[in-house]
């Protein structure tokens, strides 16, 4: 295989943080200290590579945002872990803090717990929680009081085995939401796989020569139920394999919700709604339209999903994160209706092939009106070295800047870019509602870190939110809605998709700079039932919420 080596850490890293750096570090004045989780190091199994989800929700309903961590715990033991932890934002000031409620909330997770899924599934106006995990997966029910209550078996959600990642969304465009859960594989704890080889070394069992466990989908039939369609759907005509990621939008345009799949090591699903059919159908359709594999045709261990609109269709491009000596992917969708590989092209490719990619994101965080791309690494063999894998073990965020249709990485050697780590998760949102944003990272084994984006330029930064206060509907989140926003000369396409990034939920909102001097922007939604919202001459501030009555 072809790898560079010039390019793995570029040889400048900064060991003290400065004044410059786009984002600082607040985790330890930031009321989170917090080290996760996920077996022991080094990993010996294969279920000890994931780490745990983030999620970012407004639970008490105050108009910030919260954080939920789903925690694991050990091969000896896991179902008595550490717990899973939410905290309560109670920053002020511009200064993000946080403070831990999970004693007071009533979660007791300490099962071996992997993503987060955020939605108002009952339509009550609270945020509920649901929670995949190595074992039987827990709907948490937000009581509205601060405190929540275990609804897995009154909703009907509950599976065992390993699941991945989750996300809630409305297929069924009732305006409900139902849920998506991805499977991974079938694991028993006390009888792990016979060990492997990779590039001569040896290293742990899977996912090869395991069993792939089939996705499920849950359709929400009201009163705070779900009833498994994964039959039904057309969903169990799909080849089960190796779950690892999903993205709910609408892929192709049609005003249907989709689902996207990214699975390691074997074919991503695109599963396309079939419009006018009786409930929920979905057709595998990721081969067809070119976005199952690499232009080579070599299907590649998908992690991270990003979702963002880079030449200006309107239509999703995405983005991939993959395993090390392969790149990364970026598919850009077509006039015909497919996709097409642009890595190399648009700059992500080299730059990726010595980086074992997790969580990703499309977001503007420097403020220069476009999206620039971010992602967290790390390998799952702490034996990697350049020497022996062509790849490190410990890997450093990348950061790679937008400009026109290219990406580079200009960036690289601010502090919080140049250490390396064993990072899996990240989630996006503004903390102190001051205009930009701020990230939370999530680190296999190592410390949840907060950081505050310092940038300071003219243009301001502007939080969209949906809320959808229609009698009996339960968008409150909006999980797959596409935004249209126009702002003087410029306009901005953005989604809120259902999952993307990797086992985590990002905030519920968009996010845009503008040039200064604007006061009103126009914003067309599409909502994820399909209907179409104009708001025009809306007022500019930090954060808006367009609420949907009719």
């Amino acid at each position: 295989m072809m790898f560079s080596t010039a390019i793995m850490f570029l040889c400048s890293m900064s060991t003290s943080m400065s004044a410059n750096d786009l984002m600082q570090d607040i985790t330890d004045t930031s009321g989170i200290a917090l080290t996760s989780t996920c077996g022991t190091l080094p990993s010996r199994e294969i279920l000890e590579v994931n780490g745990g989800g983030l999620a970012l929700l407004d639970y008490d309903s105050d108009g910030d945002l919260d954080l939920f961590v789903a925690n694991g715990a050990t091969l000896d033991d896991p179902e008595h872990g550490p717990g899973s932890r939410l905290y309560e934002n109670i920053s002020s000031d511009n200064r993000i803090l946080f403070k831990d409620v999970t004693p007071a909330s009533g979660i007791e997770i300490t099962r071996w717990a992997m993503g987060a899924a955020a939605g108002d599934y009952d339509g009550d106006g609270h945020v509920d929680l649901y929670i995949t995990c190595y074992g039987p997966n827990i709907l948490m029910r937000n009581r509205g009081d601060g405190t929540f209550e275990d609804a897995t078996g009154k909703a009907g959600v509950g599976i065992p085995g390993w699941s991945t990642s989750a996300a809630f969304g409305d297929l069924d465009a009732d305006g409900d939401l139902d849920l998506f859960v991805v499977n991974y594989l079938e694991f028993l704890h006390e009888q792990p796989p016979a060990r492997s080889l990779y590039k001569g070394h040896d290293v742990m069992g899977g996912p090869h020569g395991l069993s792939a466990t089939g996705d499920v989908l849950f359709e929400n039939i009201g009163d705070g139920r779900f009833r498994d369609a994964t039959t039904s759907s057309g969903l169990a005509e799909v080849e089960p394999a190796y779950g690892l990621n999903l993205a709910i939008i609408d892929m192709n345009g049609d005003g249907y919700n989709d689902v996207l799949v990214g699975n390691d090591s074997m074919p991503n699903h695109l599963l396309l709604q079939e419009p006018g059919a009786e409930g929920i159908r979905l057709a595998e359709s990721g081969q067809a339209h070119g976005i199952a594999s690499n232009m080579d045709g070599h299907d590649q261990a998908t992690m991270g999903i990003a979702v963002g609109d880079i030449n200006g269709d309107a239509r999703p491009d995405v983005f991939t994160t993959n395993f090390s000596s392969d790149t990364n992917t970026l598919h850009l969708a077509a006039p015909d209706g497919l996709w097409d590989d642009r890595t190399m092209a648009t700059g992500l490719g080299l730059r990726s092939r010595s980086m074992l990619g997790w969580a990703a994101t499309f977001s503007d965080l420097d403020h220069d009106g476009d999206e620039d791309l971010l992602m967290v690494n790390g390998h799952v063999y702490p034996q990697a070295t350049l020497d022996s894998m062509d790849s490190e073990y410990l890997q450093p965020p990348v950061f790679m800047e937008r400009s026109g249709s290219r990406f580079n990485s200009s960036r690289a050697t601010e502090h919080w870019l140049a250490t390396p780590h064993r990072d899996r998760n990240l989630v996006l949102g503004d903390l102190d509602r001051d205009g930009d944003l701020d990230l939370i990272i999530g680190e296999l084994n190592g410390p949840v870190r907060i950081l505050q984006n310092n940038i300071d330029t003219d243009r301001r930064g502007v939080n969209i939110g949906l809320l959808d206060e229609r009698e009996g509907a339960g968008d409150r989140y909006a999980p797959g809605a596409r935004l249209v926003i126009s702002a003087g000369d410029e306009k901005f396409i953005r989604w809120i998709p259902g999952g993307a990034c990797f086992q985590s939920t990002m905030a519920p909102e968009v996010h845009i700079s503008i040039p200064p001097g604007i006061e009103m922007i126009d914003v067309e939604v599409s909502w994820p039932s399909g209907e179409q919202t104009d708001h025009e001459r809306v007022p500019v501030s930090n954060r808006i919420l367009l609420r949907r009555t009719d």
